[in-house]
């Protein structure tokens, strides 16, 4: 016997953005699906006419592609499968599985109100009504006695007594289909084998089983994954940070980084926490490995997962996806020269990055435009005694270091030399230096600042803060 191709969905409602949860949900799809060589589907679940936008959609489907959560096959409309929502509950009726209610929405209040109660759900008094009556009606499921139980690759074993499930709707008076039998037809239609959602659907396994059954068709398997909770234990929330992928994208992390994390938020595979490549997870990645207690947001361990994707990532690749960031502290597109400076400092900026916003913030000093505005705090170094005599003496001697040489190493070697001639602290000349080099912005030793500023904009920088009011100071 032919084990079927594993197919697995993600299936929004076009309300919203692509929220963390949604995309833990579509990672967890996605992986699966790659794990077993099978398919990964998106079907877009826009029958709330009333609530789902275009814009929602392409919000979907825009955050998706920036994740790197790649679909299979052409996007499915739920809205586009009425006809075979339809004849589903007709075949239903035909089975004796569902059933026509002529209740209006008064006289449905007033039946829950009496079987409150009660030690049974929701039951139409149509429920036995054979005859077709010429008025508006609903149709409903007719829950069967008994039990229904399922086996859950996060939850284990749950069994349900039919009695607590309500005769549910199927199709409303005017002939829309409800969300439960939606989903069954199309995951059915689908080809769907496994269905890996949040577990706040877990009940509704309960009822589309009973919906498999009286169909005759075949159940999937079913993985439901518990909710993401804030820092504080509670439900997820914005306050939490219950954004949409493109705020994250805007925040400056990584798409392989928050992939990495929302895998991790839940997930796990031994002690292993880093991924940095799709091959690496696909090739672990189990329904069994989910946890099935409700993970916590961790803004210190997203950035943790975030940086070390940032180490990871090719400098060139670094460059062109922190471009926005750039060019926004820039105020300005970067030159040829400044993106090549940029480039070169790349190894430095890297280690003290955890987002692309980090990055650029930390290569703000590379771009900053002549003269520099050095107020403030910053500017204290250079007010002090001898400040701007030791300056102008340094830059001779930074005039004289040939091109060829002027590296690291050089430096390094040229500012001690100065420092042990004259018998200082290296933070008399360190601090000063500094601050005429990168006016306070983030910056790394101070060696560094001035072989990646290169020999030209190291001299001219000093040079404005030799000839300007400091001087006078």
């Amino acid at each position: 016997m032919t084990t079927p191709k594993v197919i697995t969905r993600f299936a929004p409602s076009p309300t919203g953005f692509l929220h963390i949860g949604g995309a833990r949900t579509a990672l967890f799809n996605y992986y699966f699906a790659k794990h077993m060589s099978g398919e990964f589907r998106l079907r877009i679940e826009d029958t709330d006419k009333e609530r789902s936008t275009d814009a929602a959609t392409q919000a979907i489907i825009d955050g998706m592609k920036w994740l790197g959560v790649h679909h299979d096959g052409d996007i499915v409309f739920q809205s586009k499968n009425s006809e075979d929502h339809a004849k589903a509950a007709m075949e239903l009726l035909e089975r004796g599985a569902a059933y026509r209610c002529y209740a209006t929405p008064e006289e449905l209040e007033t039946l829950r109100d009496a079987g409150r109660d009660g030690d049974t759900a929701f039951r139409s008094p149509y429920r036995d009504e054979e005859k077709v009556l010429d008025k508006p009606h609903t149709i409903r499921f007719r829950v069967p006695e008994g039990k229904t139980q399922i086996t859950d690759h996060v939850q284990g074993d749950i069994t349900w007594d039919n009695k607590n499930f309500d005769d549910l709707v199927l199709l409303r008076a005017d002939g829309t289909p409800t969300y439960m039998l939606a989903v069954v037809v199309d995951d059915h239609n689908m080809d769907v084998t496994h269905v890996i959602r949040g577990d706040d659907h877990l009940i509704n396994a309960g009822r589309q089983t009973l919906i498999y059954e009286a169909l005759g068709w075949k159940i999937p398997q079913w993985a439901h994954v518990p909710l993401i909770h804030g820092p504080d234990g509670k439900k997820l929330s914005k306050r939490h940070g219950a954004l949409g992928a493109e705020a994250y994208r805007d925040m400056g992390y990584l798409p392989g980084g928050l992939r990495n994390y929302l895998l991790k938020l839940g997930w796990a595979h031994g002690d292993t926490e880093l991924f940095f490549t799709e091959e690496q997870i696909s090739k672990v990645f189990d329904l069994e490995g989910i946890n099935s207690a409700p993970a916590r947001l961790d803004f210190d361990k997203m950035d943790f997962i975030n940086g070390q994707h940032i180490l990871q990532e090719p400098n060139k690749n670094l460059l062109e996806l922190a471009s926005g960031f750039l060019t926004d502290l820039n105020e300005g597109t970067l030159s040829d020269d400044l993106e090549q400076r940029v480039l070169a400092a790349m190894d430095t900026l890297k280690p003290r990055s955890k987002t692309l916003k980090d990055l650029a913030e930390q290569a703000r000093y590379l771009m900053l435009k002549r003269p520099l505005e050095i107020t403030g705090k910053s500017s204290k170094p250079l007010r002090k005694e001898d400040a701007i005599s030791h300056l102008s003496a340094l830059t001779l001697r930074l005039k004289s270091l040939e091109e060829p040489n002027w590296s690291e190493t050089e430096i390094q070697r040229l500012l001690q030399d100065y420092v042990s001639e004259h018998d200082i602290g290296f933070g008399k000349i360190g601090q000063p230096v500094r601050a005429a080099l990168t006016g306070g912005a983030p910056s790394p030793d101070l060696s560094w600042v001035l072989t990646l500023l290169g020999k030209e904009e190291t001299l001219a920088r000093l040079e404005d803060v030799i000839t300007s009011d400091f001087a006078k100071d």
